[in-house]
């Protein structure tokens, strides 16, 4: 059973980082995401930063400090370098994890870079997870690196999966031929980005993952999708890729508990 939004953009106000690819026409405000929580009897919910604010997690902060922080997380960006004050400011803040939004031909780092294992050195410390937003076909090759770093796995938007059929999805393949996935979740969320319906990849992900490593996020308010989708639409489709329990999930994840 679904108890918690684990996706969701929260921002008062929109204030874009140089070199945006996307710009909302209006603001989310967290108040507005809660009502839609309590009309579908959900506990709590993760925010995660939205790409057009870059690293300034200061709204994702001002939201959570409004907020339990035993049922609401959040899910920051920072950067390679980020020191280690200010990546402990954002764990005391209610941070649980760090997003690479890695789409649309963004850099993906140099995971044996002493760069990046310092950085997941930092992770380990901080108990914080990986998120990774990338396509499938460019992150297939990267799974067995990504789950052998120590730090719970998350990716995003199931995988962003690139063809109809599962059993020729390079993401799929990935997954299946991982000899240890443990560490690896998947957020079921925006099943819009994908141009073809993820049902059958859903239940193919369902059945090749341990138990208790899914959790589901509505992609409120669904950005660049705005028009064509909604709250109620997004969750109740959520019925149809399997039964998604994820008490175990959002509590090892996020520290959240129902």
């Amino acid at each position: 059973m679904i108890q918690f939004d684990c996706h969701a953009h929260v921002y008062e106000t929109v204030t874009p980082v140089d070199g945006a690819r996307y710009v909302p026409a209006s603001p989310a405000p967290f108040a507005d995401w809660l009502a839609h929580q309590a009309a579908h009897g959900l506990r709590g919910g993760v925010i995660v930063q939205v790409s057009f604010l870059g690293a300034d997690n200061s709204q994702m902060c001002e939201a959570l400090s409004q907020l339990d922080t035993s049922r609401f997380a959040g899910v920051g960006v920072v950067p390679l370098e980020v020191d280690d004050a200010e990546l402990d400011r954002l764990v005391r803040s209610g941070m649980r994890g760090v997003r690479w939004n890695l789409v649309r031909g963004a850099v993906v780092p140099d995971l044996s870079a002493h760069q990046a294992q310092r950085f997941f050195g930092k992770l380990r410390d901080n108990g914080l997870h990986l998120e990774v937003h990338l396509e499938g076909p460019r992150l297939a090759p990267l799974l067995p690196a990504l789950t052998d770093q120590g730090v719970n796995l998350v990716i995003d938007h199931f995988g962003l999966p690139s063809e109809p059929q599962p059993k020729n999805d390079p993401m799929i393949r990935a997954v299946r031929k991982l000899t240890e996935c443990s560490a690896l979740y998947f957020k079921f969320a925006a099943h819009y980005r994908v141009p073809f319906d993820v049902q059958p990849h859903a239940h193919e992900l369902m059945s090749l993952l341990h138990a208790n490593r899914v959790v589901w996020g509505s992609d409120w308010p669904h950005t660049q999708h705005e028009n064509s989708n909604c709250y109620d639409e997004v969750y109740s489709i959520s019925s149809e890729w399997g039964e998604i329990v994820d008490r175990k999930a959002v509590e090892c994840l996020y520290g959240l508990r129902e």
